[in-house]
């Protein structure tokens, strides 16, 4: 698994896996359910990973859609 994107937005990170989904790529967000141990206010970053074999064209799908990743 490869990192694929990192961000506080939650929106940014459903739309990127809504996205790879349409495409037919599995994503898998990591860190999504951190906002209880940190008091639900934002600060620690959500990660979207992607399988090592589709990491390529995932990051072009994004860039595509004006997403920018890591």
């Amino acid at each position: 698994m490869k990192q694929l994107l990192r961000t506080t937005d939650p929106l940014l990170i459903t739309r990127a896996a809504d996205i790879l989904a349409a495409e037919g790529i599995v994503s898998f967000p990591l860190d999504q359910h951190m906002s209880v141990l940190e008091g639900s206010i934002g600060i620690l970053p959500r990660r979207l990973m992607v399988a090592d074999r589709d990491l390529f064209m995932a990051r072009a799908i994004l860039r595509d859609h004006l997403i920018d990743h890591d």
